[in-house]
């Protein structure tokens, strides 16, 4: 299996833009354990100039060293002794790859298996979000934490929490202060809510008085708000709520410099409902392009859009960005 290459792969997350995508890797949510449809290595995906920044999906256990999971990707990884934590040079090596690139490559939490519910106090949550830092983030001297992606430095960390959760305001809050602190470079929190507003989940990180996030990402699909519901043309939009979540960023938010992306599934076996062509969700695209909040799409996942072929570069089209089909899979 070989990839053809077309244009430059250098891109990046730009919040002046309204054209960025967001991928998320590591699901293989397609489903394919082997042949050209597989998901591929996070740098594969990153060759592609359509793509500016990518969640890592996921790390879905907090408590002890951590566990993550990236599909059939961990094939490549070996565990930490005596731990549930998975060991993946290469993922780090890709990492510095994607940053090399101009890409931003942050680490989602949480996922439809995270079943901690978040943490019994603020003093755990605090204690754990300081964990997760030496363990992602920058090398802390005189740290023992182990380290998946070994000196690779992921540029964030995204919020995906499919059920209720406690004690995860500390928890941001304490991520938000770590980053803030180190200014070698920018890094970005960002958060996946589904699109009923107040997101059941993560509505306490999302409130006022929660964490000052960069770019939340709502899922727009599987629910009755989702793109399937907007109406083109109409003065109103009674399912489809994205004017709602602009209110949420503007009146809301504890940043409110914030952005907003709408999330898609990228094939019609992404999600159980909310799929369009690309073609289809132009006109969706063009009405929440007039918002100030908006940033761009993101999309479920990357093994979905490597399936579906064309879907990535029209969306990009639709974003009124030069879209250029970076990859092409050939036997």
């Amino acid at each position: 299996m070989a990839a053809a290459l077309a244009g430059s792969a250098y891109a990046g997350y730009d919040p002046a833009s309204k054209s960025n995508v967001a991928v998320y890797w590591g699901q293989n949510s397609y489903g394919q354990g082997s042949g050209g449809l597989e998901q591929k290595s996070l740098a594969t995906y990153c060759q592609d100039s359509n793509i500016d920044i990518i969640p890592m999906a996921f790390l879905y256990q907090l408590t002890g060293s951590g566990t993550i999971n990236f599909a059939n990707i961990g094939d490549s990884c070996t565990l930490f002794d005596g731990t549930t934590l998975l060991h993946c040079p290469q993922v780090g090596e890709d990492i510095k790859t994607c940053q090399s690139m101009g890409k931003q490559i942050v680490l989602s939490i949480g996922g439809a298996t995270y079943s901690e519910g978040g943490f019994q106090s603020s003093d755990a949550a605090v204690a754990a979000a300081q964990q997760v830092w030496e363990t992602y983030g920058p090398q802390q001297s005189g740290s023992s934490a182990l380290r998946p992606f070994d000196d690779a430095v992921v540029d964030g960390f995204d919020f995906d929490f499919e059920s209720t959760v406690s004690n995860m305001v500390p928890f941001g809050n304490t991520l938000r202060s770590l980053m803030d602190a180190e200014t070698s470079k920018k890094y970005y929190l960002t958060a996946a809510p589904q699109c009923p507003y107040p997101d059941s989940a993560d509505h306490e990180i999302l409130d006022s008085t929660g964490v000052s996030i960069d770019i939340v990402w709502i899922q727009f699909y599987n629910n009755y708000c989702g793109v399937q519901s907007y109406v083109d043309g109409a003065s109103q939009q009674n399912n489809f709520n994205y004017e709602q979540w602009d209110t949420w960023a503007t009146t809301v938010s504890k940043n409110k410099d914030v952005k907003l992306m709408l999330g898609v599934p990228a094939g019609q076996t992404a999600a159980g409902s909310g799929y369009l062509s690309a073609d289809a969700l132009k006109p969706v695209i063009n009405y929440v392009k007039q918002f100030d909040s908006f940033a761009g799409v993101m999309m479920w996942d990357a093994s979905q859009e490597a399936a579906n072929q064309g879907f990535l570069s029209g969306v990009k089209a639709d974003l009124g960005a030069a879209a250029k089909r970076a990859l092409q899979w050939f036997a």
